[in-house]
């Protein structure tokens, strides 16, 4: 048995905000994954107008609410790792780390794919997933051209990774710092109690991926002897700006895995990271922005501000709440509704806002003395796998999603969701046992 120790009740949202609110997400949602009528940017920013025109929200909630409005932390921690890719591009270490990888995996498909999987798991798990991404997806983007594979299921599987991998630490996934700030919890706790079953989530995501893209496992033997016969070594074409490239990457991953120490937040480390590497470079401002994934920025603003409509308008709120209170006298049911709502509602909406809306509700159903903890981690297996279902239910997502189309593979709506509807269940699933074992069984 829990007790809440929140205050009684949030007040019921006015009607006619929250049924607008509503209604401008759900038909923004319909077109985005309709994909028929425009761009996944053009719809977010239109529903985002609609929003601020009908007095949902406004201007200040919009822009500079830490509950409502626009994360730019997220916003501007994209914009500096983008540009720090976009000057490392042109050194050719990406081409160098594509046949590296290709030749550590001989060419062949699966093999590949199980270990971009690994590397993008693990490296989330110190990084941020975005930053992950934003590294390894154009050195697959290389590799499965190299190679002559289809690049959109080695995208999307890393996209998996990402999240999956993410989930094990407290700076792997930005609703993990949500969650550890409400709930006073440190980065070894999180090692602690997801760790484990992250490392078992890989090794199933590994298996899903081997079933769900059996088709795209073919071998072109004269594309992997032209492979093996490289010497990747020759690709790199500016070993100075390579050295210079690679200090200041350095810089900036040692001080996002510091950065509590520090100070300073992961946004602001990429734009001094991405400031002191024009400084520092013969790269010109303009070449330094040219590789921006402007649309993709754009959209993220969008969906924060429908978002926030969301949540100003009480509609979120009220939900948590009605959830919250389901948990008064059963702990192992709530923790079941908090698990699959959590991994439902966070492919729905983006879970950074999901989770800032529902932290408040799980940090009050947990007492002071920090009892009982498993909501916390409940919470955060639900919106961090959760964000696998669709392709707007994580940052990572939406970013691949930009990079793809970019590069002339575009991610279909449908096409991710399909994928990412199997991964979220499994690894739910799996997660939910972990729960049950631990916290309940041999508790």
């Amino acid at each position: 048995m829990i007790t809440p120790h929140y205050p009684e009740g949030v007040p019921l949202p006015d009607i006619l905000p929250a049924v607008l609110a509503c209604v401008i997400f759900a038909g923004a949602y319909v077109l985005i994954a309709t994909e028929k009528w425009a761009s996944r940017t053009a719809v977010a920013l239109g529903g985002a107008a609609l929003v601020l025109a009908l007095g949902i929200s406004d201007a200040h909630a919009a822009f500079f609410s830490e509950d409502t409005g626009v994360d730019w932390n997220v916003v501007f921690l994209l914009l500096g790792m983008m540009i720090i890719v976009g000057v490392m591009r042109d050194t050719g270490i990406f081409e160098y780390l594509a046949i590296w990888a290709a030749k550590r995996a001989r060419g062949r498909a699966f093999p590949l794919m199980v270990l971009l999987i690994i590397i993008t798991a693990t490296a989330s798990a110190f990084l941020d997933n975005v930053t992950t991404v934003l590294l390894v997806a154009p050195v697959t983007i290389l590799i499965c051209q190299r190679l002559a594979l289809p690049v959109v299921p080695y995208l999307i599987s890393e996209v998996f990774a990402s999240n999956v991998g993410g989930t094990a630490t407290l700076i792997g996934d930005p609703p993990n710092i949500i969650i550890a700030s409400r709930g006073g919890l440190t980065f070894n706790d999180f090692l602690v109690h997801l760790t484990p079953v992250v490392i078992v989530l890989v090794a199933v995501l590994i298996g899903l991926c081997r079933w769900l893209f059996a088709s795209s496992f073919r071998a072109d033997h004269e594309r992997i002897a032209e492979i093996m016969s490289l010497d990747e070594r020759e690709l790199i074409k500016d070993h100075k700006l390579l050295v210079q490239s690679l200090v200041v990457l350095g810089i900036v991953l040692v001080a996002f895995v510091f950065h509590p120490v520090l100070g300073y937040e992961p946004s602001v480390v990429a734009l001094l990271g991405a400031g002191l590497l024009v400084v520092v470079t013969r790269v010109t401002t303009e070449q330094a922005l040219q590789d921006v994934e402007w649309g993709t920025l754009a959209f993220f603003m969008g969906l924060f501000v429908m978002v926030g409509g969301l949540v100003e308008s009480g509609v979120l709120g009220a939900l948590a709440d009605a959830v919250g209170g389901f948990a008064g006298e059963n702990l192992l049911g709530f923790t079941s509704v908090l698990l699959w709502g959590s991994g439902v509602l966070s492919g729905v909406v983006d879970n950074i806002p999901y989770v800032a809306s529902t932290a408040p509700v799980v940090a009050g159903l947990v007492g002071p003395d920090g009892q009982p903890e498993v909501l916390w981690w409940t919470l955060a297996l639900g919106a961090d796998l959760g964000g696998n279902a669709t392709l707007i239910g994580a940052s990572a997502n939406v970013v691949v999603a930009g990079i793809a189309a970019r590069n002339g593979h575009p991610i279909g709506f449908w096409q991710f969701t399909r994928y990412g509807l199997v991964v979220t269940f499994a690894t739910i699933g799996v997660s939910y046992a972990y729960l049950l074992l631990r916290y309940f069984v041999l508790a």
